[in-house]
């Protein structure tokens, strides 16, 4: 059995020895362990210092791409070094490595395929009151989306079954930790989450630069990835929200109508208007939905392809 614990790093020089001078050689249940270093197109020495800082492999983007492309290569790297398990952990020592045999447990015991560390973010000292609220209830809106029970969505400290590395396919650029849980409640990969232990702040987050674009972005990440993946489920959501109004306007007109003497005359003829936009916007939702599932089902199908293309070539 062997562990690939993969670093991805961008212009991490400083703090790359002191996250990769934690990481165990040794974890109960592997033969082996290996370090993997993904450089996302550093300007500075990281590639360098992650050689010499005992990496055993490094990887280096061309050109800066963001966390999740660089994330999406170590999977893949991490699966051609022979891995059976990949644990992927910051560059920035946020996470507490002792707690990497805790992580790999549920996979080792069969019971999931992906395990997330739960931070308990209301213990983090440097943690605000609204950016642990924040984070709770968009934890909470993945769950929702995804189908998947996860304490701590936003987690970077995660490992993943050899059958989760070859599956998962992430699109976004910016981050990783959404996508694979909303990937996973579509694929049927079971989820648990284990508690971890944080290290002091090394230096600020490059992902989180204010709380209000964090929800933007992500609020829209959601959006993106439930049409991609549940494109059904969105559209007749948005369906049933415009049905709604749609018969709440033109029942009103309809009161009015029965209980007027004329009802055009009455000033109430906007409600039947907007009333009948409505109810074309939900056929329409639904229409989209019936097609973007279509859709979907043809990317599954693709997925698939791809899915024994990887193992063959594994």
């Amino acid at each position: 059995m062997r562990l690939v614990i993969q670093v991805p790093a961008w212009n991490e020089a400083a703090t790359l020895p002191v996250a990769l001078s934690a990481l165990p050689r040794t974890v109960e249940g592997f033969d082996d362990v290996r370090i993997l270093v993904v450089d996302d197109g550093s300007d500075d020495s990281t590639s360098d210092v992650a050689k010499s800082s005992g990496a055993d492999r490094v990887i280096r983007l061309p050109f800066h791409r963001g966390l999740a492309t660089a994330f999406n290569a170590g999977l893949a790297e991490a699966v051609g070094m022979g891995a059976d398990v990949v644990v992927n952990t910051d560059a920035d020592n946020q996470y507490d490595a002792a707690a990497i045999p805790a992580l790999v447990r549920p996979i080792l015991e069969g019971r999931a395929a992906i395990v997330v560390g739960d931070r308990r973010v209301h213990t983090i000292p440097h943690f605000s009151a609204s950016k642990i609220f924040l984070q709770k209830f968009g934890s909470a809106v993945v769950s929702y989306a995804s189908g998947v029970r996860v304490a701590d969505a936003t987690s970077g400290f995660r490992a993943f079954s050899r059958e989760a590395a070859l599956r998962l396919q992430v699109f976004s650029r910016m981050t990783y930790t959404l996508e694979t849980l909303i990937q996973a409640g579509e694929l049927g990969l079971p989820v648990a989450s284990v508690p971890v232990a944080t290290n002091p702040v090394m230096r600020e987050s490059r992902l989180i630069r204010s709380n209000a674009r964090y929800v933007a972005v992500s609020a829209a990440n959601i959006l993106r990835l439930t049409a991609l993946y549940r494109p059904l489920k969105l559209f007749l959501t948005l369906g049933s929200f415009f049905l709604a109004a749609g018969l709440a306007f033109a029942g009103r007109w309809f009161w009015f109508w029965f209980h007027s003497a004329d009802a055009t005359t009455s000033g109430k003829t906007q409600s039947l208007l907007v009333g009948v936009a409505c109810l074309i916007l939900a056929g329409g939702s639904v229409a989209l939905g019936v097609v973007a599932d279509l859709v979907s089902i043809n990317r599954r199908l693709l997925e698939e392809i791809l899915l024994r293309e990887r193992k063959r070539g594994n």
